[in-house]
Parts: structure tokens; C-alpha cells; sequence
């Protein structure tokens, strides 16, 4: 076995994150310390993609703020990422949704899934 993969598999932590999925809205709770003080801020957007795999996964996360995009990208395993929290799930046809940058207003709606109980 790859010594990198040995060392990855022996430092990476369980992480109790949902199952999301690019196009999904979602709140991440991040923590930030100021100084001495810790709290947490939520960071609410569109998830544009997901990378890397095992501990180098990310993921990167679009809002809009004062009609400006922001997009911030996490690491899944950051002890910094509180929780995930979906909003809503997205109905995309593709892994990385980087077109979603150029939409505004109405085109910049991303379908919702329904989901029906069985």
C-alpha cells in the first residue's frame, strides 16, 4: 500500500457531516476565533463543487452578499466545520456548477428535488 494512503487512513477523524450534494443549499457552521474568543458564524449558500477524496476532500460554497458573489471553500475535515446543515436538495446534471457564476436574478434558480415517501 501507498505509504501517503497509510498516513491519511491513521490521521482521519469520523465526521457525522450530512450527504450533500453540489447544486444542495446549505448552512455551514464555521468557527472563527477573534482573539481569545471563539463563536461560530453560518455561512448559507449553493455548494458549486466537490473535490479531492479521503482527507483532502472540499467542498466550495456560493452566496450572494450585497449583490456581490462570495464563495468560500471548506475542508470536509477542518475541526473548524461545526455542522452542515441542508437546506434545500438541488436537481443539477453536472459535478462542478461553475456556469452558476454568471447567472443572476431569475436563471440563477437551481430546481429542487421532491422527494416521496415509499
Amino acid at each position: 500500500m501507498d505509504l501517503m494512503k497509510v498516513v491519511d487512513e491513521h490521521f482521519k477523524e469520523e465526521r457525522n457531516l450530512p450527504d450533500f450534494k453540489v447544486g444542495d443549499t446549505v448552512t455551514v457552521h464555521y468557527k472563527i476565533k477573534e482573539g481569545a474568543k471563539e463563536r461560530i458564524q453560518n455561512f448559507r449558500g449553493v455548494v458549486l463543487q466537490r473535490r479531492g477524496t479521503g482527507i483532502n476532500e472540499t467542498f466550495t460554497v456560493r452566496k450572494m452578499a450585497s449583490g456581490v458573489g462570495v464563495e468560500r471553500i471548506f475542508p470536509v475535515n477542518s475541526p473548524f466545520v461545526e455542522q452542515v446543515d441542508i437546506n434545500k436538495r438541488g436537481k443539477v446534471r453536472r459535478a462542478r456548477i461553475f456556469y452558476f457564476r454568471k447567472l443572476t436574478g431569475k436563471s440563477a434558480r437551481i430546481k429542487e428535488k421532491i422527494y416521496t415517501k415509499s
